[in-house]
């Protein structure tokens, strides 16, 4: 076993799945099973989950909506979907907690670095949400900066391809796949699967990042087991 703490980074879409609605339930199931499999195993996952589900400026919002506002919107979105995540989780046995960035007590618990710690070596998989607690940052960013603070073994980013290409395979038949990158070669040959805020903050804090297609069942699993999936970031 290669890793004793995770922390999985979910994006919306990934929870939306191939239903017209927020969330596909059969999308949340099989990532709860997954996520219990991990924890089976005894290793420690956090996630920190987005909102593009739910809410993202670019699609929803006129061109007059302050950025700020936009943002906190999203944050908020995220506190939705880390209560879905909760409760299909907790349907199958996991404990579970929910922290916060933003205040929402009655909801969920404060983002607190020690209690999200404790919670973590008590068995709990603690959801992350409203990123980072601040307009103009991504909550991949919000996933580096928290795998940083809470001694993460890695960062599983879970997408939609099974690895970083040169160009998006789906549109280039000769898009070269990458078994390993580092920091730098990801930054130098911009190559968008998290924003440059996210690996800068991973290349400053020797924080490695494993994106991998997490809709493939099993995957899961694999990456927090340090099998070789995927592309490693280092």
């Amino acid at each position: 076993m290669k890793f004793k703490r995770v922390l999985l980074k979910l994006s919306g879409e990934i929870l939306r799945g191939q239903s017209p609605n927020s969330h596909d339930e059969q999308v949340l199931e099989r990532l709860a099973q997954e996520v219990k499999r991990v924890a089976d195993l005894g290793i420690e996952i956090l996630i920190v989950v987005g909102g593009g589900n739910i809410f993202r400026h670019s699609t929803h919002a006129n061109e007059k909506m302050d950025r700020v506002t936009a943002d906190y919107m999203g944050m908020m979105a995220t506190i939705i979907n880390g209560l879905a995540l909760q409760d299909i989780f907790e349907s199958l046995g996991l404990k579970t907690r929910v922290m916060s960035a933003i205040e929402a007590h009655k909801v969920v618990e404060p983002f607190i670095r020690r209690r999200a710690i404790r919670h973590s070596e008590k068995g709990r998989v603690v959801i992350l949400t409203a990123g980072t607690g601040n307009p103009y940052f991504t909550t991949d960013s919000a996933a580096v900066l928290r795998a940083s603070e809470l001694k993460c073994d890695v960062v599983l980013k879970g997408t939609k391809v099974d690895a970083i290409y040169s160009a998006d395979p789906k549109k280039d038949p000769q898009a070269k796949k990458y078994d390993k990158l580092t920091y730098q070669q990801v930054i130098d040959q911009k190559l968008e699967v998290m924003d440059l805020t996210a690996f800068t903050l991973a290349q400053g804090n020797s924080i490695p990042i494993l994106v991998f297609d997490i809709l493939k069942p099993g995957n899961l699993v694999k990456a927090a087991s340090g099998e070789q999936i995927g592309t490693w970031v280092s």
